[in-house]
């Protein structure tokens, strides 16, 4: 039951940070699974585990984390796009 709690709340902080980033409609519930938990751990390696807590992820970190992570992938994504 952790890990689908652990996958429903990254799915959560994925989406949110596509929808701050405006690459929310771009990316699949797959796709924010996976920003949301590496951006958790990014996140919380980077500043913290300060803030509310949900499923072990520090949430405001973990967000913060995602739209970093959301920023650098579309970054070289949309470069390689042009170079096509």
């Amino acid at each position: 039951m952790g890990l689908l709690w652990s996958l429903i709340v990254g799915a959560i902080i994925g989406a949110i940070a596509g929808a701050i980033t405006n690459h929310g409609a771009a990316m699949g519930w797959i796709s924010n699974i996976v920003a949301g938990l590496i951006g958790a751990w990014l996140g919380q390696a980077l500043l913290g585990t300060w803030g509310p807590s949900l499923a072990g992820m520090a949430l405001i970190p973990s967000i913060i984390g995602a739209v970093i992570l959301v920023v650098i992938v579309s970054v070289i994504f949309g470069m390689r796009k042009d170079d096509a």
